[in-house]
């Protein structure tokens, strides 16, 4: 496919949807086709499947079930949206996407990894990312920052602390074991210093890469 892939990985509060269009407006400018994406989401089906996963409504939703759901609504994304973005050879930018799943189900909520690793190979149909930036913050800023924000919390944001630690750790631990395709960025700074390190590794990417456009 002619196009590229990226993804935004990080506990809640991270900045990384902030961080995603603010990327998705800098590759606009340096004349790339861009999507900008979410995950659920990002297709009509997909947008329902979130609706039902973020209800606080459904707290009695079982791991497993909430495992399914997210994976539906990746396969539904990943065939009608992502898929077809890149064989067109637009740049696809994803909030989110399979590594979310290793690390909330697998190691958040305990369910077997390697069952989750070939549920993702089959929602993705192969599909991984060229690059993902994991946007690393610690679940005390995720606190303070959800403290800040006057909006109602999701069904996963308001879990305990616990659940989040694990979810963090679990993260750094898929970033360890894939180094080459995802590069850690700190997101305590502020969101402009933040960007300058997320726009630093996006340009040794297309540099390295070979996709660099002529400005």
């Amino acid at each position: 496919m002619d196009g590229f892939f990226i993804t935004f990985e990080g506990i809640d509060f991270c900045g990384k949807t902030t961080q995603a269009r603010r990327l998705g407006s800098y590759l606009r400018r340096n004349g790339y086709e861009v999507l900008v994406v979410r995950e659920p989401g990002g297709d009509r089906i997909a947008e329902r499947i979130r609706r039902i996963l973020l209800s606080r409504k459904n707290s009695e939703m079982t791991a497993l079930t909430e495992l399914l759901l997210y994976e539906a609504a990746r396969s539904q994304l990943t065939q009608r949206v992502i898929l077809p973005a890149l064989k067109e050879g637009k740049v696809v930018i994803c909030d989110r996407y399979s590594d979310s799943s290793l690390a909330y189900q697998g190691y958040g909520r305990g369910l077997s990894k390697k069952m989750i690793k070939s549920l993702n190979n089959i929602s993705t149909f192969g599909l991984s990312p060229d690059l993902t930036i994991l946007l690393d913050v610690s679940v005390k800023t995720f606190f303070k920052r959800r403290k800040k924000e006057k909006i109602e919390r999701d069904r996963l944001e308001k879990e305990r602390l616990e659940f989040h630690q694990r979810i963090r750790e679990g993260y750094l631990t898929i970033a360890r074991q894939n180094r080459k395709r995802i590069k850690v960025v700190d997101g305590t700074e502020n969101i402009y210093k933040t960007w300058q390190k997320v726009r630093r590794v996006v340009d040794s990417f297309l540099s390295k890469s070979g996709k660099s456009q002529d400005k």
